[in-house]
């Protein structure tokens, strides 16, 4: 039986990286063992950064709800306990939305959130 040499499957492999590594400066997009490790690096780096934005995201939600509520005469955490008690199931996205675009639609519900609370 002839021996299958590999060679098609390494360039493919190695293609496949380079191509992920275009744009890289220097021999990170030219040489296949210095665009793997910036590849893989990169790709952890992508992955943290997905999950970091989540984060970041819920962080200025809760500054937005914190700054209107204030501004209704509540903190952020009385504000979230009232709306629990009064069974208002909304997420900080809607209520941050609400905070920025609809003053009077926020300030109902600040007072709804006040009413039990108090």
């Amino acid at each position: 039986m002839a021996r299958i040499k590999g060679g098609m499957n390494a360039k493919k492999k190695h293609n496949r990286t380079l191509k992920l590594a275009k744009g890289y400066r220097g021999a990170r997009s030219k040489q296949y063992r210095v665009a793997k490790q910036s590849v893989m690096r990169a790709l952890t780096s992508s992955y943290a950064g997905r999950k970091q934005r989540k984060r970041q995201m819920r962080q200025l939600w809760i500054a937005r709800i914190n700054a209107a509520a204030r501004m209704n005469g509540l903190s952020y955490s009385k504000f979230m306990y009232g709306l629990k008690l009064a069974n208002v199931d909304m997420n900080r996205k809607m209520l941050a939305e609400l905070a920025v675009n609809d003053k009077e639609g926020f300030a109902t519900l600040a007072a709804i959130a006040k009413e039990k609370v108090a």
